[in-house]
């Protein structure tokens, strides 16, 4: 491979290595505009959209080990990576893309798994990391929460006999 190509793969190579996770996208109809507005939205996941020529990808990502993309690298496409949340990701880009109709999401790649368009569509419907992390948070305290309030109810119903006691005594 000649010394122009392989720094190309290896420029790949190391936008791959920030993720686990890789859309492929269509911007065939995007202007500068339109990317640096995307780009601008995916600053917030900390993910970046990077503009690659199909052959070099196709190398980068048969070096890697990822999954076959052979039949969706025809036109321009770019490939969205990094950041800790794919969920995020795929909400900003099924936003963006449904609001621009500039681009499409072909398919995408989620730890060494090839997903497709229709699944980053359902992975983009899925709550946010931090909001699942809330909600496992809330299924994890609930017994705790109830334990208490069991506990708790002894001594009470104890306190509600003695105060009826007290109560009665008084009226008399």
């Amino acid at each position: 491979m000649r010394p122009e190509k392989q720094f190309l793969v290896d420029e790949v190579n190391n936008h791959l290595e920030k993720s686990d996770y890789l859309f492929l996208a269509d911007y065939e109809r995007a202007n500068v505009m339109d990317i640096a507005e995307l780009r601008g939205q995916l600053v917030k996941e900390e993910a970046e959209f990077h503009v690659v020529k199909n052959n070099i990808l196709k190398v980068a990502a048969k070096g890697r080990g990822l999954p076959s993309l052979d039949d969706q690298l025809t036109g321009q496409n770019a490939i969205i990576i990094g950041g800790g949340n794919p969920s995020g990701v795929a909400k900003i880009l099924t936003n963006y893309f449904d609001k621009a109709e500039k681009f499409e999401v072909k398919v995408g790649v989620l730890s060494s798994n090839r997903i497709e368009q229709n699944e980053v569509q359902v992975l983009a419907k899925l709550p946010s990391l931090d909001a699942l992390r809330a909600q496992l948070l809330g299924l994890l305290s609930k017994p705790a929460q109830q334990m208490v309030f069991v506990l708790n109810a002894v001594p009470q119903n104890i306190l509600n006999v003695l105060q009826a006691k007290a109560d009665a005594k008084g009226d008399n």
